[in-house]
């Protein structure tokens, strides 16, 4: 496996908000969490990426425990976030934003270039407006940006949070079909999203979360076909519930 959680335990001060949390994800992969606001998938997220430190448990890499490493050291091994929200730098440009993704590694400029390329290939609107600053651009493309440059950092694991958020219907079946072009180009995914029938269309497998514990799992499709996850997740108040910002 890529990627194994064993036994996590994450806290905000007192509050548990990861509790004896375990699954894996393999190489080649997309792997979707889902689950109503409040579950804890972008702590589980944060988990991964180092952001957020891990009070018990592990959390190994292509077999390496990389528990208590560095985030920065993370991008290193090939485990890169696109986190909720975007979090572009609003005053640069495309292109910069774009650069920025690629500060851990010591290859040389005609490697790196390619992946420019690549990017731009995947995201032609960003092509458009590579001297734009980012902080200019439309939700959407703000979100292009924020995947296209955690790509610029070649992860064996993108970690996507919520994606989707705040973008109109034509442009979520864009971000999607992009998504899945990305995983058939030879990039493991975890991909957390609150439009929850797109993510498990588009996922291998999936896990269901509610109060930092996994309560069932599954093949994506057969995700969907479950009447338990259609009933919580995948109609009703409680799908759009799940646009409101989580622990």
């Amino acid at each position: 496996m890529l990627l194994e959680l064993h036994e996590v335990e994450v806290f905000y001060g007192r509050i548990q908000a990861i509790k004896n949390l375990s699954f894996t994800v393999g190489e080649g992969e997309v792997v979707t969490l889902i689950g109503a606001n409040g579950a804890g998938k972008t702590t589980t997220l944060k988990a991964i990426s180092g952001v957020r430190p891990v009070a018990s448990g592990k959390v190994l890499f292509d077999g390496r425990d990389i528990t208590h490493l560095p985030p920065h050291k993370r991008v290193e091994l090939g485990i890169c976030q696109a986190p909720e929200g975007r979090g572009i730098f609003p005053g640069m440009s495309v292109v910069e934003n774009l650069e920025m993704g690629c500060y851990t590694r010591r290859d040389g400029a005609q490697t790196k270039q390619a992946d420019l390329d690549r990017v731009f290939t995947l995201f032609p609107r960003l092509a458009e407006r590579r001297p734009q600053m980012g902080g200019t651009l439309s939700g959407g493309e703000q979100q292009m940006l924020a995947i296209g440059r955690a790509l610029m950092a070649r992860p064996r694991l993108l970690l996507l949070d919520e994606p989707s958020m705040g973008l109109a219907p034509m442009l979520i079946a864009q971000i999607f079909t992009i998504i899945t072009e990305i995983n058939e180009q030879g990039t493991t995914i975890l991909l957390v999203e609150q439009n929850a029938a797109q993510a498990l269309a588009r996922a291998h497998r999936a896990y269901v979360l509610e109060t930092g514990r996994i309560v069932k799992e599954g093949g994506g499709h057969d995700m969907l076909d479950d009447e338990a996850v259609q009933a919580a997740y995948l109609g009703g108040d409680v799908g759009s519930g799940m646009k409101i910002d989580e622990l």
